[in-house]
């Protein structure tokens, strides 16, 4: 009896022995099956500056600050661009107003007024034509000289010259301007209406606008400088997107696709892991870079990723090492 019992706790130890060891086996399985990766959190950052320059006034805030979309972060002086939008205003409006003008040709008026002249010349020329008809017939009976008939005829053909010029003028009048005039009068309205566009976009270039949420890195100048356009004010990391760049080599490059989801731990959350998902892996190879902690050889060839983090938070700083792991992989 005694010897059945002890080959049934044999048995049973042999048993729980195998069960042991296959789970360890099973276990090591499992550990193959999950790829662990190197990579470092890449924040994207961005220098801000004024389009236009001139004095800066204020700065509305300082390195570290968090900012929002649409908020305003400093102003330039912007009297010299005001005064410059009412220049352009008043040459607008004169532009629109040569333009109208034209476009309605002459007023009645005007047209009258020369039709009065061309009338006086008429008369003008009349008179100096009987005049010089009569200074024919003295002429012929040698009562006067011939320079006084000179005289006669010069007085008719500067009269005649001069009722074609009123006469021509007449007829500007009552036709109005010629489409090429009118034209270019369009022209030199569309010039000043851009003008007057520039000078209100200039106006509002004056104050500085975040392009996006994020956070201050540095304050590069403060007020009272005079700057140039496109100098830089602040640099600023953005909330969004937060990458982590990662390498893989060549035979673990068919578990790194587009869309695959991984966790990301960090030396200060060793134990609660970010989310992220892949969505860039590089077509050509590379030489791992020398900033990548990772126990392969620096000189493996590897493919760039670029993975998406969906849950970011300020712990999350440029630059920062994180561990890549995709868990569970076939």
């Amino acid at each position: 009896m005694n010897n059945k019992r002890r080959s049934i706790f044999i048995i049973f130890i042999v048993i729980v022995i195998g069960l042991i060891i296959g789970g360890y086996y099973w276990y090591q399985s499992q550990q193959d099956k999950t790829l662990t990766l190197y990579g470092n959190v890449d924040v994207r950052t961005v220098n801000l500056g004024f389009r236009v320059g001139g004095k800066l006034t204020a700065l509305a805030v300082d390195e570290g600050a968090k900012i929002s979309q649409g908020q305003s972060l400093g102003q330039l002086d912007d009297a010299p661009y005001i005064n410059a939008l009412n220049k352009a205003k008043g040459v607008r409006d004169s532009a629109k107003a040569q333009l109208t003008m034209k476009e309605k040709g002459y007023r009645t008026q005007e047209v009258a007024q020369v039709e009065s002249e061309v009338a006086q010349k008429q008369a003008v020329w009349q008179y100096a034509e009987s005049f010089y008809k009569r200074q024919q017939g003295l002429a012929a009976s040698r009562v006067i000289s011939a320079n006084e008939l000179d005289n006669a005829k010069t007085n008719r053909n500067q009269a005649l010259a001069a009722l074609k010029a009123a006469q021509d003028k007449l007829n500007q009048y009552q036709s109005g301007f010629r489409q090429e005039e009118i034209a270019a009068a369009r022209g030199e309205w569309l010039q000043a209406e851009a003008a007057v566009a520039q000078a209100e976009l200039d106006l509002a270039d004056t104050q500085l606008i975040a392009p996006s949420d994020g956070t201050i890195l540095t304050r590069a100048i403060e007020p009272g400088t005079i700057i140039g356009a496109g100098n830089t004010v602040f640099s600023v990391t953005l909330t969004n997107p937060v990458w982590v760049r990662a390498y893989v080599n060549e035979p673990n490059l068919g578990l790194a696709v587009p869309g695959k989801e991984v966790l990301l731990y960090t030396d200060s959350r060793p134990n609660t892991p970010y989310h992220g998902t892949i969505g860039f892996v590089s077509p050509t190879a590379e030489f791992t870079p020398k900033s990548v902690q990772t126990p392969e050889l620096r000189t493996d060839l590897v493919y760039r990723l670029r993975i998406i983090v969906n849950d970011p938070d300020d712990a999350l700083r440029q630059g920062m090492p994180v561990t890549v792991r995709f868990t569970h992989t076939e």
